[in-house]
């Protein structure tokens, strides 16, 4: 089994929340890293990941640090390639010192429950290649390949989107 690390609390932030700025920037700053792409930084409305129609989680110590975070927001069918009663995996990120404690699963179990209750059909997502820990995670926990890519990357060679049922 994975190690979780247990002395962690998940709370639902909002996506202004200062923490969630912070790990946003340092996200952003490892795919411009894996990437090369340091000025091409998606735009994410705060008001998305809102309940219901969305969740934003971080996952915090026992001293009130941020080690991980990872949202969820309601996508309907539209030009970009989703469906009607998607939920979009956004900005999972793990904190260099805290990888390997099964945050990541964690906050996505959180998410994918969270979803589900909200009467999401399914959770999907887009990674890279340049991010095959992201990939070992998902499809280690039930994705697999979209049959149609879509999202703002789907043109991309790089990109790979992947879909769950819920």
């Amino acid at each position: 089994m994975f190690p979780i690390a247990t002395s962690v609390h998940l709370r639902t932030v909002t996506f202004a929340h200062p923490h969630a700025i912070e790990l946003n920037d340092r996200v952003q700053l490892e795919y411009a890293e894996r990437y090369g792409d340091e000025g091409d930084v998606t735009f994410l409305d705060p008001s998305m990941f809102e309940p219901p129609r969305g969740r934003y989680l971080i996952a915090y110590d026992g001293s009130g640090t941020p080690l991980a975070t990872g949202g969820w927001r309601a996508m309907d069918e539209n030009d970009m390639g989703y469906a009607d009663g998607d939920a979009e995996l956004k900005r999972m990120y793990v904190t260099p010192q805290a990888r390997g404690l099964g945050l990541a699963r964690r906050i996505l179990a959180a998410l994918e429950d969270d979803a589900k209750a909200a009467g999401r059909a399914r959770m999907v997502l887009e990674t890279g290649t340049k991010q095959p820990e992201a990939i070992a995670l998902y499809t280690s926990s039930g994705y697999t390949l979209a049959p149609v890519k879509f999202g703002h990357y789907r043109f991309e060679n790089l990109s790979r989107c992947y879909v769950k049922a819920l």
